[in-house]
Formats: C-alpha cells, structure tokens, sequence
C-alpha cells in the first residue's frame, strides 16, 4: 500500500478511472451483443439503427482510450461486414 500523501491520492484515482474504464467497456460489449442479437433475429430496420448506435458507443470508447483504437476500427469493420452481409440475403 502507498504511504506518501500522493501516491494516496494517486492510488485512489486509479481505482476510479479503473472503475470508469469498466463500465465504458462494459458498454461497449453489450451494444455490439444487442447487434449480434439484432442480427440474428433477421430485422433489417432494428439492425441499421443498432449498428449505428453500436458504432458510436465503440468510437466513443476508443476516444477515451478505453479501447485501442486499431482494435475498435476492426470490430467495426467486422460488424459492417456482418451487417452488409445480412441485408443482401
């Protein structure tokens, strides 16, 4: 455990970043499953305005620097890939 008065204060900001960090991450994995799941039921309409919200989440995410920003722009990607494929069928 820390003993100077700042690393203290340090100690304690981390853990509220850390918890910060969390629920951002938390966030962002449960839109793209909201997706997954949108995807899966076959509702073009629900889709597109999950993907966009989804997008947002992810680069809002990544802006905090919760998430790496190449792996971000990689999942969108996939995700685009995955929502284009679905439209065409």
């Amino acid at each position: 455990m820390a003993n100077h008065k700042s690393a203290l204060k340090r100690a304690r900001q981390s853990q509220v970043a850390r918890l910060r960090n969390m629920a951002r991450k938390s966030k962002a994995k449960n839109a793209v499953k909201e997706l997954q799941s949108a995807l899966s039921d076959g509702n073009p309409e629900k889709t597109k305005a999950t993907f966009s919200k989804t997008v947002s989440t992810l680069q809002k995410t990544a802006s905090k620097g919760v998430l790496h920003r190449n792996k971000t722009s990689r999942k969108i990607s996939r995700l685009a890939r995955a929502v284009n494929r679905a439209a065409v069928q």
